[in-house]
């Protein structure tokens, strides 16, 4: 039987409910008109505005600007490639939420956990058979302690 480092069965692990195909109409990231040209302008998306602009004008070989068609299908929203969507999860009462839910939603330890605290969190997800997506963050083997 696996363990991890925390000493803990991990032979068990959670199946998602439903595993649909995720389609997505685009992967490129929209980035903003003549970024490439300046250093000052970031490649944060903003829509353009100007009264000859371009892109705004959606003119053929510009950048394109995102709309509404793009959007994700909503059956596939917000899931991870592994079928399961994110919870965020700062504490173990927040973890019992998931009771239910175990085979829809995935926790996420909050970057603001300490790792005595992540110990605890991983150790109820795994009584109650939550998968956790970063249970191995902030780590330390046995040894080094």
């Amino acid at each position: 039987v696996p363990v991890n480092l925390f000493g803990i069965n991990m032979a068990v692990t959670v199946r998602p409910l439903k595993k649909p195909k995720i389609v997505k109409k685009r992967y490129k990231k929209f980035i903003r008109h003549q970024s490439d040209r300046y250093v000052k302008v970031t490649q944060a998306w903003r829509k353009p505005k100007g009264i000859d602009n371009r892109v705004r004008r959606r003119f053929k070989g510009q950048f394109l600007m995102p709309s509404i068609g793009y959007g994700s299908n909503k059956k596939t929203r917000f899931l991870m490639p592994d079928g399961f969507k994110r919870f965020l999860v700062h504490n173990v009462a927040e973890l019992e939420v998931l009771l239910m839910q175990n085979r829809t939603f995935a926790a996420e330890i909050a970057h603001d956990v300490s790792s005595k605290k992540r110990k605890v969190i991983v150790e109820r997800a795994q009584q109650l058979n939550i998968k956790v997506t970063n249970a191995n963050a902030r780590l330390r083997s046995e040894e080094n302690e």
